[in-house]
């Protein structure tokens, strides 16, 4: 089945969710996770009314960037880096993207801040709930600090979490890791009021995370099929 096929009825499962557990309409977000897809394949999608587009790795995202500017077909997408950050590459995140999903250290958001100048960028902090070595993101203890220090820099607009839990193979297991993040997000809410944004659930558990308060799903597999070996 084609991504713009898939697109459809992806969206229609998002909007039959807000209805099922109470949500506004259209108030979830789909991110297109477009990491190891063409330039064309984006472009189908974009052609077919998807403007924000997830990527985890700079360089294939870079060209792919380059390749629809260079062509005036795409200027109105919206680019998410949701990968892991090295502060080097910060310079071309700030210039290229207009969200970042994984944030979780300092010296990458002073850095980012620092070529942020013209274009300022939306910031998500990445927790790490479950404490897993192999992905980044901060602990929820660290959270208050890391956000303060954010929200205190001049060209970064801090607009709330990132989580991506391990695998939970039942629907109620998916829905309490979920509702955990939900709960840290509404705390640190207090502190920081114009925080608006959740970003958690994936193909294989986007329905338990919109019940629990996800505004943004990112999706990439459910759209584009399993990913091609690299």
């Amino acid at each position: 089945m084609s991504a713009v096929k898939q697109l459809s009825d992806i969206q229609a499962s998002i909007r039959a969710d807000e209805a099922q557990y109470h949500r506004g309409s259209g108030s979830v977000a789909l991110i297109a996770v477009s990491k190891t897809r063409s330039s064309d394949e984006v472009l189908a999608l974009y052609q077919a009314g998807q403007t924000a587009f997830g990527e985890n790795y700079l360089q294939e995202a870079l060209e792919k960037i380059a390749a629809l500017t260079s062509q005036n077909k795409a200027q109105n997408i919206e680019w998410h880096f949701i990968g892991a950050i090295q502060s080097k590459k910060a310079k071309q995140i700030a210039e290229n993207f207009q969200w970042v999903h994984s944030l979780d250290r300092l010296k990458v958001a002073e850095r980012l801040n620092q070529f942020s100048e013209n274009q300022p960028l939306n910031i998500l902090i990445q927790m790490n709930l479950e404490d897993e070595a192999s992905k980044g993101g901060v602990a929820p203890s660290q959270l208050p600090a890391l956000a303060k220090a954010v929200d205190e820099l001049e060209h970064l607009r801090f607009r709330g979490l990132m989580f991506m839990p391990k695998v939970h193979h039942s629907f109620e297991a998916q829905q309490a890791v979920f509702q955990q993040a939900k709960q840290i997000f509404d705390a640190l809410k207090v502190s920081f009021p114009e925080i608006d944004q959740l970003s958690m659930g994936m193909s294989a558990d986007k329905s338990a995370a919109i019940s629990k308060g996800a505004t943004m799903v990112r999706i990439g597999t459910a759209l584009f099929g399993a990913r091609p070996t690299k």
